[in-house]
């Protein structure tokens, strides 16, 4: 199974909402994803109307209890997976800020489902933390979402930097996708910021933008991905554009070692 992680230092970049619909739509053709919600606001959980859990049964559990991931998920109507957050991740870097090899633990919780072939889609913390450590040195490929304000072109060069610091551990290259978001051809943000990631970026830069479509950010306040809340709106036919863009490129395919 390929494994993504859904990864911005900078917060409402549209993180969430781009692993959500994008797992929505790969449900849709069968792929079976399974999300990990590692974010302690649990906005992904939220978005798919899972709320209330104890600790215990989230992905939590794992981090600080030891407990098989494989106990965890939790099957979702429409085909989806999930294995939930919880407030209870924030406790993740005081506990575990120390211990040796903790940034490889859910790579090795991973392994233990080796049997499965679906996508697995983990939704990051907008930080740089234990718990965003793991989900890099677990996954085979970041996706990268990112809106055209100048506070947010400037954090991508910063979360460069970052990702190749952790090239040197891991030992190879982080192959990444850049997804623009919120996206409006009217503004000459817009189109600039569009214009300096193809100069910068080339074929790191999906083809695909999302557009800045409100449905998007009403759909969770219903528990609904896009293509259940707004099937025919702008942001359903991008996101679906994005998956079959990203599934043509070899992005949720496993690595051949």
């Amino acid at each position: 199974m390929a494994v993504i992680a859904v990864f911005n230092q900078k917060g409402g970049v549209g993180k969430t909402t781009t692993t959500l619909n994008v797992a929505a739509s790969l449900a849709m053709l069968d792929r079976r994803p399974l999300l990990i919600d590692l974010d302690p606001q649990a906005h992904l959980s939220l978005s798919l109307n899972v709320k209330g859990l104890p600790g215990e049964a989230c992905a939590s559990s794992f981090f600080l209890h030891g407990r098989p991931l494989g106990r965890l998920i939790r099957q979702l109507p429409g085909g989806i997976r999930l294995i939930p957050g919880h407030p209870d991740l924030s406790k993740a870097d005081t506990v575990l800020g120390g211990v040796k090899g903790v940034a490889g633990r859910l790579r090795q919780g991973l392994a233990e489902l080796a049997g499965e072939e679906c996508p697995v889609l983990i939704d990051c913390a907008p930080a740089l933390s234990v718990l965003t450590l793991n989900a890099l040195f677990a996954a085979d490929r970041v996706l990268i979402p990112l809106t055209s304000d100048f506070l947010a072109m400037q954090g991508l060069n910063r979360l460069e930097i970052a990702l190749r610091v952790l090239e040197g551990p891991l030992g190879r290259r982080v192959e990444r996708r850049i997804v623009l978001t919120r996206y409006d051809e009217e503004k000459t943000q817009s189109r600039d910021a569009l214009a300096t990631l193809k100069q910068r970026y080339g074929g790191e830069l999906t083809d695909t933008k999302i557009s800045d479509d409100p449905a998007l950010a009403e759909s969770p306040a219903h528990g609904m991905d896009i293509f259940a809340y707004a099937a025919d709106s702008a942001g359903a036919h991008d996101y679906r554009l994005l998956t079959m863009e990203l599934l043509s490129k070899g992005f949720f395919q496993r690595p051949v070692s």
